[in-house]
């Protein structure tokens, strides 16, 4: 079903790419945009993790400059029975997080230092357990050729005032021609929007509060997220606004983005149906609360990184540390040190 999903997103992708270029520099640049759009089909699918990386400046980090971090995504990774993922962190205050790559064997998986330091490590762990329920549905690869393709159909609509106010390039079309297709590259956020469906938050969240075993875990962090990001902007999404949907929740800073890339499904909504799922988990009949870091110390987890110390270790304080890593979340000898 996936396999079929990513061969009519590319499928349509290349018919809108096309018909950018028909309306620029008609049949002769619609078979130039042909051209174009089998090699962005050829760079997405070997490189498009690659470019996301490194438009987010992403480092890549491991158990000896991101101990707990690291430890986190390799003890969820065994408990999704996945490949380790690389792990990589991005140098922004704005707590999010996101996955990419072609599939769980090539997979990567990044969050933010604001995401290290904001919230608890429960919350991290319930983050990184949803970031890995992508890699395991496999939509890694159709969030990251949507936003290779977006961007390169922006890209063309930038360039159509000098590309087609030739008149010797038979764009049918004239000025009109030019004109549709600046006014098409804008929007291509809204095919972002209905090429990548908004159920595949719910299902990773879903899969994701499996992971770890605690749906309330995850549903404190993408309140927190979700309040970071209204109050913190992220200056490399917004430069990449095509990127938006990759993220846990959507990063954009600003009413008029969120609006156009509003890829995303409502935070509330999200947080209600985990707290649903946790109130059957518990086969309980109230409305599960959102939880506190305290409940969540109170409830005793048991995540896959075994059950809370009883007797060995003194008892936890009330309330954990905002930043379990303290002040350098990447450990002693991190880029961040």
């Amino acid at each position: 079903m996936n396999t079929l999903r990513t061969a009519m997103l590319l499928a349509a992708m290349t018919a809108l790419f096309m018909g950018v270029g028909f309306l620029i520099g008609g049949s002769g640049g619609m078979m130039i945009a042909l051209l174009i759009a089998a090699g962005t089909n050829l760079f997405s699918y070997w490189n498009a993790d690659k470019m996301v990386l490194s438009m987010n400046r992403a480092v890549e980090v491991d158990e000896k400059n991101a101990p707990e971090y690291y430890a986190i995504v390799q003890a969820l990774a065994k408990q999704a029975g996945l490949p380790m993922p690389r792990t990589y962190l991005i140098d922004n205050p704005q707590p999010n997080a996101f996955a990419t790559g072609r599939n769980p064997q090539n997979a990567a998986v990044a969050a933010s230092t604001g995401l290290l330091q904001r919230l608890t490590h429960e919350e991290v762990a319930a983050v990184m357990a949803h970031e890995l329920a992508h890699v395991q549905h496999r939509d890694t690869l159709t969030m990251t050729i949507v936003a290779t393709f977006a961007g390169a159909i922006s890209m063309l609509g930038n360039f159509a005032f000098f590309l087609g106010g030739n008149r010797d390039n038979n764009n049918p079309f004239g000025f009109v021609g030019v004109l549709a297709a600046m006014i098409v590259a804008p929007f291509a956020a809204m095919i972002v929007q209905m090429a990548v469906s908004r159920t595949r938050e719910y299902e990773a969240d879903r899969r994701g509060a499996e992971i770890c075993g605690h749906p309330l875990w995850l549903a404190s962090a993408l309140d927190k997220i979700a309040r970071g990001a209204e109050r913190i902007p992220n200056p490399d999404a917004e430069r990449n606004p095509a990127m938006a949907h990759l993220f846990i929740i959507n990063p954009l800073h600003g009413e008029r983005m969120d609006n156009l890339f509003s890829t995303h499904p409502s935070t509330e909504n999200r947080i209600a149906a985990l707290q649903e799922m946790a109130r059957q988990m518990a086969g309980g009949t109230q409305a599960a609360p959102r939880p506190t870091p305290r409940q969540a110390e109170e409830q005793q987890p048991s995540g896959p990184w075994g059950p809370a110390p009883q007797a060995e270790q003194p008892a936890e304080p009330e309330r954990p540390k905002a930043n379990p890593w303290g002040r350098n979340p990447t450990g002693p000898k991190g880029r961040w040190s």
